[in-house]
């Protein structure tokens, strides 16, 4: 199983350099993929969880390629409605050939709705919107010489049975996003139903967890995948393996955009990850 770090793109500590030291503590640890999240118009909804500056993720992961060797490289995730299929085609395409076929693409229909209006983007279509860039990218990759550059995994991401839906159909890993075991054992069954209804394999799982280490047991019933003990947060990974996924991305924001000014702490249990990995 692969265990990532979803690098923090924004917030006023973001600069060039503490990307850079971001990427050389990430591949140094022996961590498989290193993703970033994605916005394009940073409205007042966006800015009250990720504020300015926000890096965008194909330019930042082209420039990550080239700073390190070996580390997958992905977006947890884009949102593909931003962007017109073909355009993601093209960068995704060029990207995964620039890096040595590196990229890892997961994508998601978005949530921000004032963000939706300043692209002109129309938010009730988000969905729709996304799976026809779904199909563009499949169509494109496979029949079009000049966007082909092997096989990009795509990852579908959202927690919604609409995201878990489309994860069925087109068959591509699903990557739920900070959740709670027991819902995410009630949404393995939805996902198991889904597949058998549609007549169709059940799709591999690629979830991103919480990486926030406590000195006590966290025993809330609402405690996420990932908080606690390092015990609990090692039951935790253990649990989603057994469940068949087959990467593991960690979160190590816990929601204060101060937080990126001192990424120390968050290096720190990075380590001590690393050091317990098997």
């Amino acid at each position: 199983m692969r265990i990532g770090v979803n690098v923090p793109n924004f917030g006023p500590g973001t600069n060039p350099d503490h990307l850079a030291r971001w990427a050389a503590t990430v591949e140094g640890l022996g961590f498989d993929l290193l993703m970033m999240s994605d916005h394009v118009a940073i409205t007042p909804d966006v800015a009250e969880q990720y504020p300015a500056p926000f890096y965008e993720p194909f330019t930042t992961l082209a420039w990550m390629a080239g700073i390190t060797s070996r580390i997958k490289l992905g977006t947890t995730v884009l949102i593909t409605p931003y962007r017109h299929p073909l355009l993601i085609a093209r960068m995704a395409a060029n990207l995964h050939e620039l890096s040595g076929g590196r990229l890892v693409l997961g994508v998601g229909v978005g949530w921000a709705r004032e963000e939706f209006e300043a692209l002109g983007v129309p938010f009730e279509r988000r969905g729709a919107l996304t799976d026809d860039c779904l199909r563009t990218l499949r169509t494109a990759w496979q029949n079009d010489a000049d966007y082909r550059s092997g096989q990009i995994p795509v990852w579908i991401g959202g927690n919604s049975d609409a995201a878990i839906r489309r994860a069925v159909r087109f068959g591509a890993p699903w990557h739920p996003l900070r959740f709670t075991m027991p819902w995410f054992r009630d949404a393995l069954e939805r996902l198991q139903g889904m597949a058998s209804q549609l007549a169709l394999p059940v799709p591999g799982l690629a979830p991103r967890i919480r990486l926030r280490l406590t000195d006590k047991p966290v025993d809330r019933a609402d405690r996420r995948a990932g908080e606690g003990t390092l015990e609990q947060f090692l039951e935790d990974v253990e649990e989603l393996r057994v469940a068949g996924a087959e990467s593991v991305l960690l979160d190590p924001y816990h929601g204060d955009p101060a937080e990126t000014l001192r990424p120390e702490a968050a290096w720190q249990a990075l380590a001590t990850v690393a050091a317990h990995r098997t």
